[in-house]
């Protein structure tokens, strides 16, 4: 049974006496806790929104019969799952009740293991339903710099804090980090949280720059400089005057704009193109790589004196595949996005779409999350996510696929009790030697939760 759904009662309503003590062995047997009752009114009170709970109920009972108390539980909590069990008489409402929305229905009589499979899959359901639930409840509680950088990982929580201290000082920064990692929301993050967020942001993509253009981009031109300058134009240096001039791909930069951008850092005033008289500019500048450029420096081929000048400090990117237990709440926070953009219902994910994104190598980082949520949304993927259209690189058979996604939810734990082994275990129902066990063996330091 997936762990997440041990903890999900199965409410059973049959007033058969035999009948019931016989389908409450079965179900406790296969490990589920199950509450049963003789009839509605006994088991109403347990049905309340957000029930940890599923509903397993006999269509004919005396009072109340199933198919009427289905409709009324869906107006409680429409997401709570409510198997209908029938004779052979019943089955036309069954029917009816699940156009209604009931979860599923068994026709007696029914073989033992089909009503665990039965069972079990409806307990997974609500159990990812209620995780997706109070992951959205927590992302609409975040604010502030938790809202922008999202993850629960000691990698993003360092990062967070990084980049907090950094915001408050005019210091230049460098930011590395793989295609998609995020860098243009760090660095938009230093420019809105420190003492220039009145000035503008200004980015400009290095990696896109013929060199014929790019000294006119970073400092702009005066009238007749050159061929098809028509007019004067500011640069981006200047117009990020009292702001942040952010330098996306800055290692694809030409060397010879590297000398000039190195003056105009070190005097922090710029000239046009065509002009001899100096500007003085007071911006900060953020950098962004994908390449080490201390690496690239020594190499020869990124300048040597540019990269001391820009590297006061660094903020390092993990990608998604090294804090896959941030990415269920990063992919609910852009299916919500998605749906109000496209003004869509946000769907929910199913036990097996989830162990796919947990399983999925992710070589397009958060950017490859957001656009797999934006189609999950449109309804464009099917059953498998297939997130690359293509055939996706997953791990090699199903002990790798479990190992990743235990690793994950452990992780998690750990994080939401601060790297403490007794709260972390409890919320598993794990005992602690066991817990101990697998982090020697999924190679997890607890230090690096606390």
């Amino acid at each position: 049974m997936d762990d997440r759904s041990k903890n999900i009662r199965i409410l059973f309503v049959e007033d058969e006496e035999d009948v019931r003590i016989a389908n409450v062995q079965t179900l406790e047997l296969a490990g589920f806790a199950v509450d049963s009752f003789e009839n509605v009114e006994q088991a109403r009170g347990h049905i309340v929104p957000g029930a940890r709970a599923i509903v397993l109920c006999d269509v004919k009972l005396p009072g109340v019969n199933g198919a009427d108390w289905q409709r009324q539980i869906r107006a409680i909590d429409p997401n709570l799952p409510v198997i209908l069990v029938t004779g052979h008489g019943d089955i036309a409402m069954a029917v009816a009740a699940m156009r209604d929305g009931a979860y599923d229905f068994l026709e007696k009589p029914f073989p033992s293991d089909l009503l665990v499979s039965v069972v079990r899959r409806a307990s997974e359901k609500r159990a990812l339903t209620l995780q997706v639930h109070a992951l959205r409840e927590e992302l609409e509680n975040w604010h502030g710099i938790e809202a922008v950088l999202i993850g629960r990982s000691p990698q993003m929580e360092e990062v967070r804090r990084t980049v907090l201290t950094l915001a408050a000082t005019s210091a230049d920064v460098v930011i590395y980090g793989e295609t998609g990692t995020g860098k243009d929301l760090v660095a938009r993050c230093l420019h809105d949280r420190g003492s220039r967020r009145s000035g503008r942001f200004v980015p400009l993509n290095c990696g896109g720059l013929p060199e014929a253009l790019a000294e006119s981009e970073l400092f702009g031109h005066e009238m007749g400089a050159f061929t098809g300058a028509v007019r004067g134009r500011m640069g981006k240096f200047e117009y990020a005057h009292n702001g942040t001039l952010f330098l996306d791909e800055i290692e694809s930069m030409p060397l010879g704009v590297q000398i000039k951008l190195l003056r105009a850092l070190q005097d922090r005033c710029i000239e046009r193109v065509g002009t001899n008289t100096s500007v003085a500019v007071d911006c900060r500048v953020v950098a962004a790589s994908k390449e080490d450029l201390k690496v690239l420096s020594d190499k020869r081929e990124f300048r040597s004196d540019l990269y001391y000048r820009l590297g006061v400090a660094f903020i390092t990117l993990p990608p998604l595949r090294e804090r896959r237990e941030d990415i269920p709440m990063l992919f609910e926070h852009f299916v919500l996005l998605a749906a109000r953009r496209y003004e869509r219902t946000a769907p929910l994910l199913t036990t097996a779409q989830l162990a796919e994104l947990m399983a999925y190598s992710w070589p397009g980082n958060v950017r490859e999350l957001r656009n797999v949520a934006d189609r999950l949304v449109l309804g464009v993927l099917g059953d498998k996510l297939n997130m690359t259209g293509n055939s996706p690189r997953m791990p090699e058979g199903l002990p790798e696929q479990i190992e990743q996604f235990e690793r994950a939810v452990i992780a998690d734990a750990l994080q939401r009790h601060n790297g403490e082994i007794a709260g972390a275990a409890k919320s598993l129902k794990l005992p602690k030697q066991t817990l101990y066990d697998k982090l020697r063996r999924l190679k997890l330091q607890v230090e690096e939760f606390r």
